[in-house]
């Protein structure tokens, strides 16, 4: 059982009292802090509650002094390698980031990291390795993500799962972009509007879930099919057989990514369904994959370049010592092309 330890406020806590309340050796704690998978499951858990508890930060002292900053900036992607180089927005967002690092004098290091309680990425972001973190497409399980925010500044892409005061954000009006292309599917005439979500564990796809209700509330319309394609080619594939497979078909079908609709596309042709004349669709991104299918996409542009450009920004101010605002909100625009 970890004691809770009370602690002056501001003061620095040691090795040796985490240590002390873990009930574990001074090197126990230290290979934990590094990574090191030569702990036993219990003392790591122990050790964990306890540097939780007292808010331990490693190298804290050491990196509250100019001379010892890193100039390097993690951004951090909670995704597995498969979704992160196979989808465009990452390349798009990657690009943003570090065209403005590259004006600068931080250089920029990539952690693809995943919700392990012992993960490498956090305890060496966690050591003072480096001066701030940039995380990207984060999910409701990234818990990890709150223990990196209490060691160094963090800006995040897009809005946060739990979001607080303090949080400081840049992210697309994905809410009025999901409105805006169901609007104009009902405006085209649709009225059986199904909807391919991104993973509802994302604000991403939540926002847009949202936006794509309203307009349809706004018009009297029952709400439609609602399927999750997990924002992948594949998840979209799936979602749109399981759309096809329901009594009623639906005449339009708005897709939260452009990377869903070339899956869903790619079920239509076999199936002799003619898009847009039996169904019509919107996807979302505006990413090279809508001009590389057939038909190409009606679709929703993000400005993730500037998106990345814009975290890049926040997080050099406040590095910096400037106080940047800490919500920037990014309009979406409408594209309009052959599949709807």
């Amino acid at each position: 059982m970890v004691e809770t330890h009370a602690h002056t406020l501001g003061a620095v806590v040691t090795i040796e009292e985490v240590a002390a309340a873990a009930g574990v050796s001074r090197s126990t704690v230290s290979r934990v802090v590094n990574g090191s998978t030569a702990v036993s499951p219990s003392a790591l858990e122990a050790v964990q509650r306890a540097i939780a508890e007292l808010n331990y930060v490693p190298n804290r002292a050491a990196r509250s002094l100019a001379s010892r900053q890193t100039h390097a900036i993690a951004l951090v992607v909670p995704e597995d390698t498969t979704r992160f180089f196979g989808d465009p927005f990452f390349a798009a967002i990657v690009s943003g980031i570090n065209a403005r690092i590259s004006r600068s004098d931080y250089v920029l290091n990539l952690f693809i990291a995943s919700d392990d309680p012992g993960d490498k990425t956090t305890s060496y972001l966690r050591s003072g390795s480096v001066d701030g973190a940039i995380v990207v497409s984060h999910h409701t399980s990234d818990s990890f993500i709150d223990r990196i925010a209490a060691a160094v500044p963090v800006v995040y892409g897009g809005r946060p799962v739990r979001e607080r005061e303090r949080d400081y954000y840049v992210d697309v009006d994905n809410v009025r972009g999901g409105r805006d292309a169901t609007a104009y599917l009902i405006e085209r005439g649709h009225r059986r509007i199904a909807t391919i979500t991104g993973p509802l564990t994302m604000p991403a796809g939540i926002d847009r879930l949202q936006g794509y209700r309203q307009a349809m509330a706004a018009a009297g319309l029952a709400e439609g099919i609602v399927e999750d394609g997990n924002f992948t080619a594949d998840g979209g594939a799936a979602a749109m057989a399981r759309v096809l497979e329901r009594e009623e078909r639906p005449d339009a079908i708005f897709i939260a990514s452009d990377l869903m609709a070339r899956g869903a596309l790619a079920v239509l042709a076999p199936g002799g369904i003619r898009v847009p004349d039996d169904i019509a669709i919107i996807g979302f991104d505006d990413s090279p994959v809508a001009t590389s299918v057939s038909p190409q996409l009606t679709t929703v542009r993000q400005p993730s370049f500037a998106q990345g450009e814009g975290m890049a920004d926040v997080l050099l101010d406040l590095l910096s010592g400037r106080d940047p605002q800490h919500v920037t909100v990014l309009e979406t625009e409408l594209v309009v092309r052959a599949s709807a």
